[in-house]
């Protein structure tokens, strides 16, 4: 090693010697007589085994490895994944016993678990809302609260058909909510209602109403009818209205069934407006309303002609006979008719109800100038098929009667059900024929 040392250290002496040499002789020997430098096997061939030989050779080599890289490149993501280090370092062994041949140690990856059954976030939108529609309000707005998707869904029209939230004592904000996830129909029937609270001014999509006997104030009873366009039965039995509300009612000109029993707080110009403007009403309800005089007279000559079946009991001495003279002549085409408590109504409005063509239910209850005998001469009605006469016949009399008017059945009916949502002798949760997909269950 010290021989190969010297012998590289005397090598670069003489090289710098000689071109010391050549450099002075070139000031002093014309151009023409300078032969060239003899080349020196040391400048441009290194001496094998020497530290510059090995270095450059390592060089040479790395270059050449990268060369053969480029050249065999396909895209950028494979060179460099050729480039970058394993993500694992794997452990080389070399044994006495297998010297040629060398094995590597390396963890196996682990394999992912694969399951068998069907995946929740697999399932499709309309699987999972033929789910979700088997389940009650209350679980129904626990699993909105799963994820995103499961919120869309859960809140999803379809599901919210219809929703009977009688039981829920106090109703807020959650009303609101209700009414704006696209309800067509909604039953809370005495029930304390609060603000509830829009978050858009969009009209609503409810169809059928039933707020009957609800503690309501006028004011959020208002905010909820202007919102709605679309409604075709509406019952608002025993409410405190004003002329504001009667007014957005008449923007509901597809109504079909109207309860506004028991209702008080409007006039009868704001009256005649709404019956004028719902010109498909079928069924209406003005049953021991605050009315006077006036309002009778609105009624009578502003309801649609279409109608066929209306209550008009407990107006006493507002009620005459003028005014039914009126009404059969607007309305020729009832089936249904309730006049009970009205005490100006005598034999003489007999013939003025046999114009009625269709009558099939008639109400004369507690009409005390109607004498029971004169009951008899409604066989005369050959479409007749009820007869309401409480208070008129006593007990003892009412078999002969019904031997005397054997196609009749007499006081069966003991409370009326026009446009009511529900009639009082049944005990289902029943809205206009119609059961709530969604039940709050207290």
């Amino acid at each position: 090693m010290g021989i190969k040392i010297g012998f590289v250290l005397t090598t670069s002496v003489v090289t710098s010697r000689v071109i010391q040499h050549a450099y002075t002789h070139t000031r002093t020997v014309p151009l023409f007589c300078i032969r060239p430098l003899q080349e020196l096997p040391c400048l441009n061939e290194y001496l094998e085994g020497s530290m510059l030989s090995i270095s450059q050779k390592s060089k040479r080599k790395k270059r050449e490895r990268i060369g053969d890289c480029l050249d065999t490149e396909n895209t950028p993501h494979e060179l460099i994944h050729q480039w970058s280090p394993p993500h694992k370092q794997r452990v080389v062994c070399k044994g006495k016993e297998n010297e040629e041949n060398q094995f590597v140690l390396a963890r196996r990856p682990r394999k992912r678990r694969e399951f068998s059954g069907l995946s929740w976030d697999t399932l499709p939108d309309e699987l999972l809302l033929g789910i979700l529609s088997c389940l009650p309000l209350q679980d129904l707005l626990r699993m909105s609260r799963v994820c995103k998707r499961w919120h869309r869904l859960a809140f999803d029209e379809s599901l919210w058909h219809s929703v009977d939230l009688v039981g829920n004592p106090q109703l807020d904000q959650a009303l609101g909510q209700v009414l704006m996830a696209g309800v067509l129909g909604l039953r809370c029937p005495c029930t304390c209602i609060g603000e509830p609270h829009f978050t858009h001014t969009q009209h609503l999509r409810v169809q059928h109403m039933d707020l009957s006997s609800c503690t309501v104030s006028t004011l959020f009873l208002d905010d909820i009818i202007s919102r709605c366009r679309r409604l075709e039965n509406l019952s608002l039995e025993g409410l405190e209205l004003s002329d504001w509300i009667i007014q957005s009612l008449s923007q509901n000109t597809e109504l079909v069934r109207l309860n506004l029993c028991g209702c008080s707080g409007f006039s009868p110009d704001s009256l005649g407006e709404m019956l004028k403007s719902c010109s498909r009403l079928e069924e209406l309800n003005l049953s021991w309303c605050d009315f006077s005089t006036d309002h009778v007279k609105a009624v009578v000559s502003n309801i649609p002609s279409n109608i066929t079946q209306l209550n008009l009991s407990g107006y006493r001495q507002n009620l005459t006979m003028e005014d039914l003279k009126d009404l059969v002549e607007r309305c020729p085409h009832l089936v249904n008719l309730d006049l009970s408590d009205s005490v100006l109504m005598t034999t003489s409005s007999f013939p003025i109800l046999q114009q009625l063509q269709s009558l099939r239910h008639l109400a004369l209850s507690r009409c005390y100038q109607i004498h029971p005998a004169a009951l008899a001469d409604f066989e005369k009605f050959p479409e007749l098929q009820t007869l309401e006469v409480y208070g008129l016949v006593q007990d003892t009399y009412l078999p002969i009667l019904s031997k005397s008017l054997p196609r009749l059945q007499i006081n069966t009916r003991p409370f009326s059900g026009v446009a009511r949502p529900t009639e009082a002798t049944r005990r289902d949760r029943a809205m206009w024929g119609m059961t709530c997909r969604l039940v709050f269950r207290s």
